[in-house]
This record gives C-alpha cells, structure tokens and sequence, in this order.
C-alpha cells in the first residue's frame, strides 16, 4: 500500500519501491480492495523481495515493519536517510471481514499520515 500511496500522493516526486524480507508472491488482495476504496488505483503491483534491490542506490528507505510482531527489517548499502514507522501488518489480523477490512484501513491511513506529514513537500 504505501508505494502506490506514495504514487498517488507524491505525484512523481519520488520513485517507490516496495519490497519485504519474505515476499509471498503476490499482492495481498485486501490490500488492492483498500486502495480502490479510497480511491487509489493500484495499477498491476507486484510482491518483491527486498534483495532484488540490494544493489541499488536509494536517498531515502522507508521500512514499515512492525518490529513489535518481530519482524525483520532491511539494512542496504550506503548512506540514504532512513526513516522507520512501525506499522502493524493488517494481513496478520485474525477475525471477521469487519475486522480484517478496518485492520486495513488503519495501516491505509497510519501511512497516508505519515507520508503527509513527513514526505510530502
């Protein structure tokens, strides 16, 4: 979510990436159906390993991992500012549709706040 919310936001001021430490192989559908919701088309995303971009050089790496739920976060190469917002992973949310769909929403909006606040010029 947060790279097409970046797309959408950032209007071609950066070029995001998204990529996690176990990629599953596809984009989880909840999370296609937020972005629709809120108006976001997500155009054809694709779920991506972060080692496909360990040679590549960034200015700026945003990891969104909950380190709370013991996950891993990336380390790459150089100097880029970093910047760590520990967002809980909706796909790991038990319970009813209700429940899961407000799950995503919340990581939805947790990341539209931060990329306002804190990317956005």
């Amino acid at each position: 979510m947060a790279e097409m919310l970046l797309n959408h936001l950032g209007k071609g001021y950066y070029q995001p990436f998204s990529a996690g430490s176990f990629p599953t192989g596809k984009v989880h559908p909840k999370s296609i159906e937020t972005l629709k919701r809120h108006g976001i088309e997500p155009g054809e995303p694709r779920s991506k390993s972060w080692g496909e971009f360990s040679d590549t050089h960034f200015d700026l790496i945003v990891t969104v991992c909950d380190q709370a739920a013991g996950e891993t976060c990336p380390l790459f190469p150089g100097s880029p500012k970093k910047l760590h917002w520990s967002i809980p992973d909706p796909a790991q949310t038990p319970g009813l549709e209700e429940e899961i769909n407000a799950a995503f929403d919340q990581a939805f909006h947790l990341l539209k706040t931060r990329i306002e606040k804190e990317l956005l010029p």
